[in-house]
């Protein structure tokens, strides 16, 4: 393999690695401020998605998740 290919391997992999990072902080902030808008503990909520095995906690959040507050 020659030593371009192997650099472009990891820049490839950085930029992806990056990007799933980036969904998996964009995800909890997100889960923090629908939770806050829904009446809950958006820590509680944010702790959940950043620690139970996410994508999964994500998912387990917008199946249970209550309905939108009335204002």
């Amino acid at each position: 393999m020659s030593d371009f290919a192997e650099f472009l391997g990891i820049i490839i992999g950085a930029v992806i690695g990056l990007g799933v990072f980036a969904i998996y902080v964009f995800s909890i902030v997100w889960a923090y401020g629908d939770a806050q808008g829904r009446g809950k503990s958006g820590c509680l909520v944010a702790i959940l998605v950043a620690l139970l095995s996410w994508p999964i906690g994500l998912v387990v959040w917008l199946v249970f998740r209550p309905g939108r507050r009335r204002r």
